[in-house]
């Protein structure tokens, strides 16, 4: 096991986060905590966490891309994708299949070098197929056993942080993702 800010890892997780290259999340559930607040007029708010924004950064900065798959379409997503510097956004993704083999002719990779992070069965599809399967920890019940790795942290308080550092850490990046802003 090896010690991590959130609590010991097995060595084979922190093999694969070694290897990741590329960290595909998913928005409703992960980069936000699942609720969709709804205006009068039909505009759509909903929060996201600024340590989720501070990881994708430190990621981005020390070389490691990201990218956002997500089942529905909105404009804050599209902003706040911008604003963190994800140039990967695919939204109204119903086959997430389809849009990840998009990003890896796009990228260059091998599903070895993905990371993915999910919270629903939507997700699973790509899951099995990536190096390092990650699931929040208010995940759907039955993604949870499937994922290699399930956060201590729920979806849209901090996961995608918590994973940003775990693979950060077991690239010896960690300690040099400092002084950013968001």
């Amino acid at each position: 096991m090896i010690n991590t800010c959130y609590g010991a890892v097995s060595k084979e997780i922190f093999q694969r986060a070694a290897q990741i290259r590329l960290l595909i999340c998913d928005v409703d559930g992960v980069m936000s905590d699942g609720l969709i607040y709804m205006g009068n007029q039909g505009e759509e708010l909903k929060a996201f966490n600024v340590r989720d924004g501070y990881g994708i950064r430190c990621l981005i900065t020390s070389g490691i891309d990201v990218a956002i798959i997500t089942g529905r379409s909105a404009k804050l997503v599209e902003n706040r994708a911008k604003t963190l510097g994800i140039t990967h956004l695919y939204q109204g993704q119903s086959d997430k299949l389809v849009a990840f083999e998009k990003i890896l002719k796009e990228v260059s990779l091998t599903p070895e070098q993905v990371a993915y992070i999910g919270d629903d069965l939507i997700d699973w599809p790509v899951m099995q197929k990536v190096g390092l399967a990650v699931a929040v920890a208010d995940a759907h019940p039955l993604l949870l056993p499937k994922a290699h790795y399930v956060t201590q942290i729920p979806g849209g308080r901090g996961a995608v942080r918590e994973l940003c550092d775990l693979i950060l850490q077991a690239q010896d990046k960690l300690d040099g993702a400092q002084g950013l802003s968001i």
